[in-house]
């Protein structure tokens, strides 16, 4: 490693975070930093990319990122094969955890709460707007399962190909969206000499309050 880990550090000077700046309910203030990271952010960085943390039946945590495909008032929405490793996690134990992280802006969210699958109509909705190759590579992948080689994958593949060379593949009974129904959102906004701000808005008996948190 030509540097150490101990030297790599940068200040955080680009904007700051007050009350006056936040609403009441946490929902606005996403879709706003939300909106000003998909016009800033470069890639490789997707502004809907999320590090999705689920856990275990033995309680062991497991983080991955995942692409947000869906926001309203009710929650965030992703989709995933039911039968993956976070399908089976989030069976065992319906809790999540997302974290947003947006560089060039020097801003955070964690979100964190109950999962829940979404409808099948929504899941289908979704699907059929995904190019063919996803599609089918939802009914061709094993998702989460030992394989042998990238060989059984691609024929996996192919045989799915065929199987729907004459007609339009289905959303599969295995494979659909998730929706984080939040109970708690943190705001992380990055300020000089690490005195970062941090408003968190917690769901209690149904209202959000919202409290600062020290860096």
């Amino acid at each position: 490693m030509t540097q150490s880990l101990a030297d790599m550090r940068r200040d955080y000077t680009r904007d700051g975070l007050a009350e006056d700046q936040a609403p009441a309910e946490p929902f606005s203030l996403f879709e706003q930093w939300f909106a000003e990271a998909v016009k800033t952010e470069q890639a490789p960085v997707e502004a809907n990319a999320m590090t999705l943390a689920t856990v275990d039946g033995e309680g062991r945590p497991h983080c991955r990122v995942l692409l947000l495909k869906g926001l309203d008032a009710r929650g965030f929405t992703f989709f995933t094969n039911y039968r993956s490793a976070k399908g089976q996690h989030l069976l065992d134990n319906p809790f999540a955890a997302m974290t947003f992280f947006w560089p060039a802006l020097e801003r955070q969210v964690r979100i964190e709460g109950r999962v829940e699958k979404v409808t099948a109509k929504e899941s289908d909705d979704y699907y059929q707007v995904r190019p063919l190759g996803s599609r089918l590579g939802a009914w061709a992948s094993p998702q989460s399962q030992v394989i042998a080689d990238r060989q059984v994958l691609q024929a996996l593949l192919e045989a799915t190909t065929a199987r729907f060379a004459d007609s339009q593949p289905h959303c599969p009974e295995h494979w659909g969206g998730y929706r984080l129904l939040p109970e708690r959102i943190e705001f992380w906004q990055g300020r000089a000499s690490r005195l970062h701000d941090r408003l968190n808005y917690r769901l209690i008996a149904g209202h959000w309050q919202r409290e600062r948190l020290a860096p």
